[in-house]
């Protein structure tokens, strides 16, 4: 039982973490591509 209790605590919390960093950042990949995209129509519009 306490190897198992060891475990969780050794790998659970940097899996949260890194769950939630990659969540995140797959947000604002989304938004950054948005942006690119509306970028690139509104330059083409200019020429």
């Amino acid at each position: 039982m306490e190897n198992i209790l060891n475990a969780v605590a050794n790998f659970g919390f940097p899996i949260a973490v890194t769950v939630y960093l990659l969540v995140r950042v797959e947000s604002r990949l989304e938004q950054l591509t948005n942006s690119i995209y509306r970028l690139a129509e509104t330059i083409a519009s200019i020429k």
